[in-house]
């Protein structure tokens, strides 16, 4: 069996994802349970908000790539780095699993520049407010400063589920107007 059931009841096969089987109350409600961090933070703080919050910080034409951008992560979950590293396949189910989810949503093909910048600074804001500095580098900060604008505090599951909704909602019809 390659499948999960997800929340609304749809069938996900990981070996042949289709658009058909993506869908934005699946992906608000996973991600709204995922911890950032693996969980290592000293309050629970879900991939959804760091997502609807990192659609803010980015120029409104990159808003609903930015809301979107960990959106394969609702299928895959929120694997540390140094770990995916150690797992060579994993990378390919999940470029496959976001390349569909991108063209079910009319993404580009790739994360564009800006919302990969917007990412770090994100990382970046969340070290300094979610209290997990320790003065270690993050090589990947190197030269990326916190958002000044913001200041990260955690909600709960079911809030960041609506507020990912909302902002979803609000930014799907921006871009029908």
């Amino acid at each position: 069996m390659s499948w999960i059931l997800t929340f609304t009841g749809k069938r996900f096969d990981y070996e042949a994802p289709t658009v058909d089987a993506i869908c934005i109350e699946d992906i608000a409600q996973a991600l709204s349970h995922e911890c950032r961090f693996n969980g290592h933070i000293p309050e629970f703080y879900s991939v959804a908000q760091h997502c609807v919050i990192a659609s803010k910080i980015v120029p409104p034409s990159f808003a609903f790539e930015a809301l979107l951008h960990d959106a394969h992560e609702a299928y895959c979950k929120d694997i540390p780095s140094p770990l995916k590293k150690l797992i060579p396949d994993y990378r390919g189910i999940e470029n496959n699993i976001d390349f569909v989810i991108r063209y079910k949503f009319g993404l580009p093909a790739t994360t564009s520049p800006i919302v990969k910048h917007a990412d770090l600074v994100m990382l970046a804001t969340e070290r300094r407010d979610l209290d997990i500095d320790d003065g270690t580098p993050w090589p990947m900060l190197n030269g990326i400063r916190p958002s000044e604008d913001i200041f990260v505090s955690p909600v709960n599951p079911v809030q960041a589920r609506a507020m990912f909704m909302q902002r979803y909602n609000q930014l799907s019809s921006e871009r029908a107007a």
